[in-house]
């Protein structure tokens, strides 16, 4: 089972007479790879410009090499690209060639707030600079914070509300202990193993270092900044869901219908009428992260962090905060920890909330799958994912065998106990594996690391079709994922699988308008609510969160209620009826789920 817990004119990339010399590139793990040998130590080129700018130059190098030599169909690709040359450009000091890239970069931007908001901290830092070179000045934090301020007195607040929250957050919480933390808790070892760094693991390092140099020094331009504007604009979007909604009521002629929360557990407690029973017990498949079968409707928690689970589930409560903009003691505290975390803290604070995020992921999708339908019965099945820095376990040939029989296991598990609907938040991708191969020193270069992942990956696709097309008359629903990419182009799975039984389902807000993080592509069918969505966790808390792992069992809720009132349904006309119902967003990239209408539609097929 994958086990990831699911920023050049137009006109450059237009046909030439040399142009059809390019390569073309049709998936993400199609571009070529690179490696960088590194002599120095990370944290040193992090700090000493001079040791950083030979390491820089082969970057830049290879990355317009890339656009230069290969067609690129996908435009966040070309986005992250183009954003890593930026960040080049400005460490280079040349303020010209990356105000000119911003603008490509802006071109090449899809989603209206994206597009609005593209470049506006690069433009902020080059505005910072050219008032002052002492980054550590007042002169560079006001310039930068002028900057910032008049471009978004222009811009509708609408339109960004969202993004102006998360990006406001994002300062809140930033803090060189941070920075350094990763570097040496996950670059570093990598290149202690490796000798080397390669062109995966390279942006983050340039990304790293760009932030350290001119983002860190203007975060209290940028708070101040942001939170100015969020302050003169505190109004609430219009909720669209709620007239949109649904509840089923007790005591109706409607059907039971067994939904599987495929997920890190559930606290069944929180749910005792809507939990499926055999001979008294809820039944559970689980398999731990090393593929081996397990026990439990929760993973357990090692015994050295079971007094902190109080204090972890504070701090996921405080980033929500953060990204709703509210001021609690939660958001106030996980502030003031992140912003003087100590480099040597980041690996234990990283994987502790790590997993406890993944601990709760279940618990949280179950509530949004199962609320407003007494008749929906929670079936249990329990991946256990990896919360490490470093991965553990490695990926392996033997492992990923395992993971393809598990897969079926799970299938077959669902078929015995009556499952007609199927949630899966979670998802993962070649690249994903390539990286952790990476991590963990296995493979001797990148191209050995690209066929040992593309092994790997292609297994465990071609299990996890093979199970869903085993259970023909089992709806699965799947997120898109939050990469802001074609989760098709990503090769992102189980989003990027196309069968007649399979759904995925991209996120928007409550207004309807897109997540800033969710994926798209042509396998997206529709998209539901997956922004700040509040639900219970173990012990239960509630907790709003975003994600497409929100979205998706939003569409379970709907497609449960469905086969309530008509339990007759097959997968495709489930899947039919959620489509032919919702409503298509002007700009084509929406297609808002309408619980209302789809219910009705389906009341009536029965009746007829």
């Amino acid at each position: 089972m994958l086990r990831s817990l699911v920023v050049l004119a137009l006109a450059l990339f237009v046909a030439t007479p040399g142009s059809a010399q390019k390569k073309h590139i049709e998936k993400a793990a199609d571009l070529p790879r690179f490696n960088y040998n590194v002599d120095a130590k990370l944290e040193d080129m992090l700090r000493d410009d001079s040791k950083f700018r030979p390491f820089a130059a082969q970057v830049r190098r290879d990355v317009e090499s890339v656009l230069a030599e290969y067609e690129i169909d996908d435009r966040a690709m070309l986005r992250q690209l183009m954003t890593e040359l930026v960040q080049l450009d400005l460490l280079d000091g040349n303020h010209e060639a990356a105000l000119a890239r911003v603008a490509q970069v802006k071109a090449l931007e899809d989603k209206p707030a994206d597009k609005l908001l593209s470049g506006i901290t690069a433009r902020a830092v080059i505005a910072g600079t050219r008032a002052s070179n002492d980054r550590s000045s007042e002169a560079y934090r006001k310039a930068a914070a002028e900057s910032v301020a008049r471009e978004l007195a222009a811009i509708p607040y609408e339109v960004i509300a969202n993004e102006a929250k998360e990006i406001k957050a994002g300062a809140e919480i930033l803090g060189e202990g941070r920075l350094i933390g990763a570097v040496r808790e996950v670059l570093q070892p990598s290149v202690d193993k490796n000798g080397a760094l390669s062109s995966d693991l390279a942006p983050t390092f340039v990304r790293i270092k760009y932030t350290h140099t001119f983002v860190l020094p203007l975060k209290p331009a940028l708070v101040s900044a942001w939170s100015t504007y969020l302050s003169a604009h505190a109004v609430q979007k219009q909720d669209i869901w709620a007239a949109r909604g649904v509840t089923l009521p007790n005591g109706a002629n409607y059907a039971p219908v067994n939904v599987a929360i495929w997920d890190s557990g559930v606290d069944t407690r929180l749910f005792p009428d809507n939990v499926v029973r055999a001979n008294g017990t809820v039944p559970v498949i689980a398999f731990d992260r090393f593929a081996r079968p397990a026990t439990g409707e929760l993973q357990a928690i090692p015994e050295s962090l079971r007094a902190k689970v109080p204090q972890l589930k504070a701090r996921l409560k405080g980033f929500s905060d953060l990204q709703s903009n509210i001021d609690s003691p939660e958001a106030s505290e996980i502030k003031q920890y992140l912003s003087s975390l100590k480099p040597d803290e980041y690996k234990a604070f990283a994987e502790e909330i790590g997993l406890a995020a993944n601990w709760m992921h279940g618990t949280h999708v179950a509530g949004i799958a199962v609320q407003g339908n007494p008749y929906a019965r929670i079936v249990v099945a329990r991946i256990e994912f990896d919360w490490h820095l470093i991965p553990d376990p490695c990926p392996t040939r033997e492992l990923t065998l395992q993971d393809a029989k598990n897969a079926q296991a799970y299938v077959d598990f669902f078929r015995q106990h009556n499952v007609r609907v199927v949630n899966m938040s979670w998802g993962g991708s070649v690249k994903d594996i390539e990286h952790a191969l990476e991590l963990c020193n296995m493979g001797r270069t990148p191209e050995e690391r690209k066929t040992i992942a593309r092994e790997y990956f292609d297994v465990q696709k071609d299990a996890l079709t093979r199970a869903f097309a085993s259970a023909p008359d089992i709806l699965f629903v799947t997120a898109a994922g939050n990469s802001n990419q074609d989760a098709t182009f990503a090769e992102s799975i189980p989003a990027g699988i196309v069968l007649p039984n399979l759904l995925t389902v991209g996120a928007v807000d409550n207004a309807g308008d897109e997540a800033s993080f969710t994926s798209y592509g042509p396998t997206v069918k529709v998209h539901a609510n997956g922004y700040q969505v509040d639900s219970v966790i173990p012990g239960g808390e509630k907790l709003a969160e975003s994600g497409t792992s929100m979205a998706s069992p939003q569409v379970v809720n709907l497609a449960a209620k469905i086969l309530a009132v008509n339990p007759k349904l097959s997968p495709s006309e489930v899947i039919a009826l959620i489509r032919d119902n919702a409503e298509k967003t002007s700009d084509g990239r929406r297609v808002l789920i309408n619980p209302g209408k789809a219910l009705a539609a389906a009341r009536a097929a029965n009746a007829g």
